[in-house]
């Protein structure tokens, strides 16, 4: 496999060493096994209020999946030989989810990710939706729901850089439920499941 496998093996020690917020909850997860040879796969969650348990299932949370694939054989579909596929889910108020424009500023969230963690990328594409849930019946006492997920997929074309592309769907996860990114030079401390 040669250079495809040092870079990924390289991503993937700098995926644990990885240094993010402390509201960050990173799990690496199984990833798919018949995609590619080499995947590689986590999941994110950002608790939207201060005093969420990160290790409960309630509360409102911004959600994500980043995953890795990679194939020493050049992919005509993937335009290289690696590709990511990403994608994030947050609960947005209702004013936000009937914003015309919201499909479109999701998708330019995503864009500018990348190019903020100098990821740069070929063969973008993806989906930005919008859900806005009401109950009815004996689920009417429940409030109205409403959330936005934007899935992408992308070529990284720098292999040496791979982690840029992990570090833009953070960025990508905070830009999503309105937490602000750490300025340079400021450390956090991290949590892992």
């Amino acid at each position: 496999m040669g250079e495809i496998a040092k870079f990924f093996s390289q991503f993937k020690d700098e995926m644990a060493a990885l240094d993010l917020r402390s509201e960050i909850l990173l799990e690496e997860v199984p990833p798919p096994t018949k995609l590619a040879p080499l995947a590689y796969a986590v999941t994110a969650d950002i608790p939207l209020s201060e005093d969420e348990d990160p290790e409960s299932d309630d509360g409102d949370y911004a959600t994500g999946r980043f995953v890795l694939l990679a194939d020493p054989e050049y992919k005509e579909a993937w335009q290289g030989e690696f590709r990511a596929v990403t994608f994030v889910r947050a609960p947005i108020d209702d004013e936000m989810a009937f914003d015309p424009m919201l499909n479109d500023v999701g998708w330019s969230w995503l864009e500018d990710a990348l190019r903020n963690e100098d990821a740069s990328a070929i063969a973008l594409s993806g989906t930005v939706t919008r859900v806005a849930s009401k109950s009815f019946g004996q689920l009417a006492p429940q409030p109205d729901q409403s959330e936005i997920e934007i899935r992408g997929s992308w070529t990284p074309t720098e292999g040496a850089l791979l982690i840029n592309h992990a570090r833009a769907w953070i960025t990508l996860l905070e830009m999503v439920a309105g937490v602000v990114p750490l300025p340079e030079g400021v450390a956090s401390l991290n949590r892992r499941r």
